[in-house]
């Protein structure tokens, strides 16, 4: 049986999933209060810079499939920023996440143009071509299958669509490293154990990040699943990447 990585962990392939939904349905109420707390309100400042490389219309209609993106934090931004017919599809795997997402749609008064679906990113359920951009932030490092979840990525978008991905990376300041490792393995778990009154799921969420593929690497898997003119755009010192692919 293939196995991978749950952090620090060697797990067989098909039980990441199951390890990944528990983390999520432990933190799904604090999550967004505690991207803030982790990141002292950067994570704010990367999120602005997806929306704007998402760049929505103002004056058609545009669709959105924000992967991974149980709480809405990315949708809710989109809608906002684009026109009258933006339209966001959430899509997670995770039921707890998408129930605070729901609740705060309806709370905005953005529940007609944000639509939430459960759904596995490797296996979308949502027909070819069906969206003008494919959004995922700070989620692919959490699915067992990354090659198989960008090319559904490539699948569901339309011909000239944009895929965009946000994702923590590896930090390129020296001293800004190791300053970096020791706050991400300490300070985060903590900040976990205090809020979430679990801090757990804070260090394999840290572990995960020292798991995933350097961005020269991940770029070469999106082109692997036929996503052309691909780049990627580092933030904050490296501590996260801006990954940007086509559908042509």
């Amino acid at each position: 049986m293939s196995d991978t990585h749950f952090g620090s962990r060697r797990v067989a392939l098909d039980e990441k999933q199951a390890l990944v939904d528990d983390v999520f349905r432990t933190v799904a109420r604090r999550y967004d209060l505690m991207n803030d707390l982790m990141s002292g309100g950067l994570h704010r400042a990367w999120k602005d810079a997806l929306v704007t490389a998402i760049d929505p219309p103002a004056g058609r209609p545009f669709a959105l499939l924000d992967a991974a993106g149980g709480t809405g934090d990315i949708a809710f931004r989109v809608v906002e920023a684009g026109g009258p017919e933006t339209r966001v599809t959430v899509c997670d795997i995770n039921t707890a996440m998408l129930d605070v997402g729901r609740e705060r749609a309806c709370a905005r008064g953005l529940d007609p143009a944000v639509t939430f679906v459960e759904g596995n990113a490797e296996a979308l359920p949502f027909p070819d071509k069906s969206f003008d951009a494919y959004a995922i932030a700070f989620g692919i490092r959490n699915v067992p299958r990354i090659e198989t979840a960008l090319a559904e990525a490539r699948r569901v978008l339309k011909t000239g669509g944009h895929f965009l991905c946000l994702e923590f990376s590896a930090v390129d300041v020296p001293g800004l490293d190791a300053l970096y490792e020791l706050y991400s393995f300490n300070v985060v778990p903590a900040i976990g154990r205090l809020v979430v009154g679990d801090g757990e799921p804070y260090r394999y969420l840290v572990e995960s990040i020292r798991r995933f593929p350097r961005p020269e690497a991940f770029s070469q898997m999106m082109r692997e699943a036929g996503l052309r003119r691909v780049s990627h755009r580092a933030m904050s010192g490296g501590i996260v990447a801006l990954h940007s692919g086509w559908r042509l």
